[in-house]
């Protein structure tokens, strides 16, 4: 595998992902205009309902190595809310900045804000079969924004191992325990078995 397309626009995620394979060879790039991402309707009920379906879609458009994922941010006083609607929180089109603020909103008298990120990695290799991975980071929702890197929700969400919030944090930092880095390096393994039997089976 040298290729790995990821079915997202969101260049962000896309560099995070390329820094933690960038060691196996493997050129990773966003899906871009090779297909139109839009038309994709996440409707399951869990994170790797959604990242199958977006991986499928793709899969099925250009028959290449994909990687799809779904996140969500699961605060315990909001009975689990954002979850699956974590990137349309405040609505279907809504911005970052949108749904952070719903968000800030709903907590506003909380005493209880404790919370986590999943992210569910989904992998459709060159030979058509899926993988699926994960990985989890529990913290605290901040009670406001604080930090300019990164994307999403970092810049309200404190991890349990910092006192700063994602978006205070390089992506070397972040890869160190991000939900995304736990389940990214448990994807750098499976590619590796993958490219390990691909050689074995020449």
């Amino acid at each position: 595998m040298k290729e790995l397309i990821v079915a997202s626009h969101n260049q962000g995620k896309i560099e995070e992902i390329q820094e933690f394979l960038k060691e196996l060879g493997i050129r990773v790039i966003g899906v871009g205009n090779l297909v139109d991402m839009s038309k994709v309707e996440e409707t399951a009920s869990t994170l790797e309902g959604n990242a199958k379906i977006k991986a499928d879609y793709v899969f099925k458009k250009l028959s290449k190595p994909i990687l799809s994922d779904d996140t969500g941010l699961f605060v315990r006083d909001l009975d689990g809310a954002p979850g699956v609607y974590t990137a349309r929180f405040a609505g279907e089109n809504a911005s970052d900045k949108e749904n952070r603020s719903k968000l800030l909103k709903e907590l506003e008298n909380s005493k209880d804000r404790f919370a986590f990120f999943e992210t569910v990695l989904y992998l459709i290799d060159d030979k058509g079969i899926s993988h699926v991975v994960n990985g989890v980071c529990e913290g605290t929702i901040a009670e406001e924004e604080i930090g300019d890197k990164g994307f999403g929700y970092d810049s309200i969400f404190i991890p349990l191992e910092e006192k700063k919030t994602f978006a205070q944090l390089s992506i070397k930092e972040k890869n160190a325990f991000s939900h995304r880095a736990k389940a990214l390096k448990k994807l750098k393994e499976l590619l590796v078995n993958i490219v390990d039997e691909s050689r074995n089976n020449k």
